[in-house]
């Protein structure tokens, strides 16, 4: 079939709306009808290649919307049904079997190959190969065909133009608090750069109780957000010590910190700033390579640096929690979304980019 796509062709380069021909679904496939997909730093990583996946490509992994068509095989799911997409797994190596699909050892090929597992193309404009299969969806379209094990059906009675971020960054942000870190009630954290990622977070603090929650951030808008929240405290970085100032709201540092901007300065912070015995979670995604040095007798007391990914959610499990508290008004994911119509893409990348948005969400 014959879709509106966002198709990025060089390195870096700007996104175009063209007419593409979409597969129709194998078997074990879905075809969504995608109502809105949120925009997030790893589809601009992508873009920019800082993480090698082919081009010309059709990106987009936080798709939201309705189910148009399965293949014969699918039992998930069935036309009508409200669904958002989510990573993709391969579900029988070790990891996945542990129920740790976000350390899946077959990551790459099932989300940032460019085609299906097995190599195949679902996209293209006549003879030309466009590359898709982006976390096994590519939603910056009119369409997007998903398998059945990245799908997850949600409730038709909560606004399916808000729950596309689920999928990706802010199960990300949530989960690394309530899946990851697993934060006692009472306890204090430090949440290092308040994108919908750190926001995320942040709320995920509250719901677990967390007694003292510092954001800290370069936007007084943002950490006036942060605020809104639920954040106790709030640090603006570019005008204090970060980590002197958590030092002052805690007299030893907090029990658990997570770092979210994806920078190494700030990765060295997020772990000076822990007490004895303190966790710093890394979320923020940085280019292949980039390093970062750490005080070696700093982890010695009793410290650990651990990576997070996806928020170690098990999506058909964590996204369904998190639209529960959502609809208790204990997690206002609405504060944190804009609206923009996919074919403003360009300028919303720019809003994004300049910080004028924390998560933006387009709708075909």
């Amino acid at each position: 079939m014959q879709v509106e796509a966002a198709v990025v062709r060089e390195k870096s380069g700007a996104f175009t709306l063209e007419l593409v021909e979409l597969d129709e679904p194998r078997p074990d496939e879905v075809l969504v009808r995608i109502v809105a997909v949120g925009v997030c730093h790893t589809d601009l990583a992508c873009r920019d290649q800082h993480f090698p996946v082919p081009l010309p490509c059709v990106f987009g992994h936080e798709g939201a919307g309705v189910v148009e068509k399965v293949g014969s095989a699918v039992i998930k799911v069935q036309p009508g049904d409200h669904v958002v997409l989510s990573f993709r797994s391969c579900g029988t190596c070790p990891q996945c079997l542990c129920g740790k699909p976000g350390y899946c050892l077959d990551l790459y090929r099932f989300n940032f190959s460019g085609g299906r597992p097995d190599g195949s193309c679902t996209h293209r404009i006549q003879s030309e190969q466009i590359h898709g299969s982006f976390f096994s969806q590519s939603s910056f379209a009119s369409y997007a065909l998903a398998h059945q094990t990245n799908t997850v059906k949600v409730p038709r009675d909560v606004p399916i133009e808000l729950l596309g971020p689920l999928g990706c960054g802010i199960q990300t942000g949530a989960g690394g608090v309530m899946n990851s870190l697993h934060p006692n009630a009472g306890s204090s954290i430090a949440i290092f750069g308040c994108g919908s990622v750190g926001l995320s977070a942040v709320m995920a603090a509250v719901v677990s109780g967390c007694a003292t929650i510092i954001a800290v951030d370069v936007q007084d808008s943002r950490l006036k957000l942060a605020q809104e929240l639920g954040a106790t405290h709030t640090v603006h970085a570019g005008q204090v010590d970060a980590v002197k100032a958590i030092q002052s709201f805690t007299g030893h540092g907090v029990y658990y910190s997570l770092e979210c901007t994806g920078l190494p300065n700030v990765l060295r912070q997020a772990v000076d700033c822990l007490t004895l015995t303190g966790v710093c979670g890394l979320i923020g995604v940085a280019p292949l390579g980039v390093e970062c040095a750490l005080d070696m007798n700093s982890i010695l007391f009793g410290r650990t640096v651990r990576g997070i990914i996806e928020g170690d959610s098990v999506p058909d499990v964590f996204i369904p929690r998190m639209i529960e508290l959502f609809r208790q008004g204990r997690f206002p994911i609405d504060k944190l979304i804009k609206l923009y119509p996919l074919r403003a893409i360009n300028d919303t990348v720019r809003d994004i980019e300049r910080g004028a948005v924390v998560k933006a969400v387009l709708q075909p």
